[in-house]
């Protein structure tokens, strides 16, 4: 006789904050993409801006664009995780979306660099994981962003530049990978992702698990 199937067991838990961030060309965006279009339970965080919106840019889908004004009030009432002003325009992480994501146990994802990445440890540290992204050198960081083909060469060697003190703060994440192969890469930063998420912190749903696995009385 087959013994019987036992379903899966589900049991509660809290989302997690996945940062993932690198200097430009290491990987950083590619592994995030990939990991968006094959795990269903991460969300992608959507950030608000100030910047004018591109023709190819949709609201609510690359960004919240808003006005400056606007985004003083959400910033001076607390309601960014992170923000930061670059090359002129606001970028910011709206709290809201992300808190009740993560209550409802699904995990964000988010693409940003080591200012915003230290802001979010600040204010949820125990809810963030952060992932940093090397390249296996600085050559063949440099190999990459030629390939890419988006900048003029000026843009490539201010890139270069900023990324050797991007790396500086390497020290301050909780995983750091080296891209040399790519899928390697995203076979590790898949691994993190599966261990955390059964962290013992996270799982709230763990405790009535536990009380009603004690008291359970098999049958003879």
């Amino acid at each position: 006789m087959n013994p019987a199937k036992i379903s899966p067991v589900q049991i509660a838990r809290r989302g997690l904050m996945l940062v993932i961030s690198s200097p430009s060309g290491a990987g950083k965006s590619t592994i995030a993409r990939t990991l968006l279009a094959t795990d269903k339970h991460i969300g992608l965080s959507v950030s608000v801006t100030t910047r004018q919106r591109r023709p190819s840019e949709v609201e609510g889908v690359h960004y919240l664009f808003k006005s400056v004004r606007e985004f003083e009030r959400l910033r001076d009432s607390d309601a960014l995780l992170e923000w930061a002003e670059v090359h002129g325009n606001f970028y910011g992480t709206p709290r809201e979306p992300v808190e009740l994501a993560m209550a409802e146990g699904r995990d964000m994802l988010f693409d940003i660099d080591w200012q915003g990445a230290q802001q979010l440890q600040e204010k949820m540290s125990a809810d963030v994981v952060s992932i940093f992204v090397l390249p296996p050198t600085m050559t063949e960081l440099q190999s990459r962003l030629h390939r890419r083909a988006e900048d003029s060469e000026e843009v490539i060697q201010t890139r270069l530049a900023n990324s050797r003190a991007e790396i500086a703060h390497w020290r301050e994440y909780d995983y750091v990978i080296v891209n040399d192969d790519l899928d390697t890469a995203f076979d590790a930063v898949q691994s993190i992702v599966k261990a955390e998420r059964l962290r013992r912190d996270r799982r709230h749903g763990m405790f009535d698990f536990v009380r009603e696995l004690l008291e359970e009385t098999p049958s003879l």
